[in-house]
């Protein structure tokens, strides 16, 4: 233990890493739970009432949660404090993995659904909508938003002395940090995710672009992060020497981790956005259909009054 941060002495290993070793201020892993809470407590009044809520997305609400309280609440915590390798896999997971998984189980959705119609509901359904409907709420899930600031926590923080020093700054920094890497990994996908209802919601197109864009982000700054020749956080560049473990490896390791895991979460971000776009087509033809058998299609009608008349030398080409 030192000061406010437990540091573990145990060599690295999975079994190490998965053990129950809670820091003393377990911040983000309380969050998780209470968050998981009120999500079941959502899917609970629904139920009550009645009304269906799908439980592959409870399911991968709950995982989220699950994951985010591992990862930031068993002895890993205390290794991504010392090894580069590890924090950089606890960062993509806080980015890449949790984000799509917390977005799939679509909580604002659940939360306008399941709150009571009564006045401390009426307040929290305001102010969920004001804050949705604000400038603030376009502007954080613009690209122009949040991409730079996803360039910034990669690119920014590592190739620069910013992460030296913040992670010098003790424990308030360093998890005021993971919840910042939490926050941007939410605001990016959430265009890519779009479950629940989006201030300005992307087409198809410019989410593949940005889906194709994030997995080449991350393969290039693995790839810098493999070749760079000096250490590129202080912390990480002195290991306890009975571990051993060569620093430079492991920062070798932290870039491949940056460029694999980041692959796999964006190829399945792509997948889903072609699966919603095949179902938006779908759903929008079966309309179409329902229309044109109802009412007749008009656009075609049209065009085939304008070759009659046309056909007749009433009309000019």
């Amino acid at each position: 233990m030192t000061g406010l941060t437990w540091i573990p002495t145990e060599a690295p290993s999975l079994s190490a890493f998965l053990g129950f070793d809670l820091q003393p201020i377990p911040v983000i892993p309380v969050i998780a739970g209470i968050v998981a809470a009120g999500y079941i407590a959502g899917w609970i009044r629904l139920t009550v009432l009645g009304r269906p809520w799908p439980v592959w997305r409870g399911i991968l609400f709950l995982l989220g949660c699950v994951l985010l309280a591992a990862t930031m609440g068993l002895a890993i915590e205390g290794y991504g404090q010392v090894m580069f390798s590890v924090f950089m896999f606890q960062q993509m997971t806080l980015m890449m993995a949790v984000p799509p998984l917390l977005l799939l189980g679509a909580p604002g959705t659940l939360l306008l659904r399941s709150t009571p119609r009564n006045l401390p509901g009426r307040m929290l359904l305001k102010t969920a909508i004001f804050g949705l409907r604000s400038w603030p709420g376009k502007v954080m899930v613009h690209p122009l938003f949040s991409l730079p600031l996803f360039l910034v926590l990669f690119y920014g923080l590592y190739l620069s002395n910013a992460a030296s020093w913040v992670f010098n700054q003790g424990v308030g920094v360093h998890i005021a940090l993971e919840l910042v890497l939490l926050f941007t990994g939410i605001v990016f996908n959430a265009t890519l995710i779009p479950a629940d209802p989006l201030p300005v919601p992307e087409s198809h197109v410019v989410r593949i672009f940005h889906s194709f864009m994030e997995a080449g982000l991350h393969a290039f700054f693995g790839v810098i992060v493999m070749m760079a020749a000096l250490p590129l956080v202080d912390k990480f560049a002195q290991l306890p020497s009975g571990w051993g473990i060569d620093p430079m490896e492991d920062q070798k390791l932290a870039g491949g981790i940056a460029w694999a895991y980041g692959e796999g979460p964006a190829v399945l971000i792509l997948l889903i956005i072609l699966i919603t776009w095949f179902r938006q087509e779908s759903k929008n033809n079966t309309i179409r259909d329902r229309e044109v058998a109802l009412h007749g299609d008009k656009e075609l009608d049209a065009y085939n009054e304008y070759l009659k008349r046309l056909a007749n030398g009433e009309e000019k080409v």
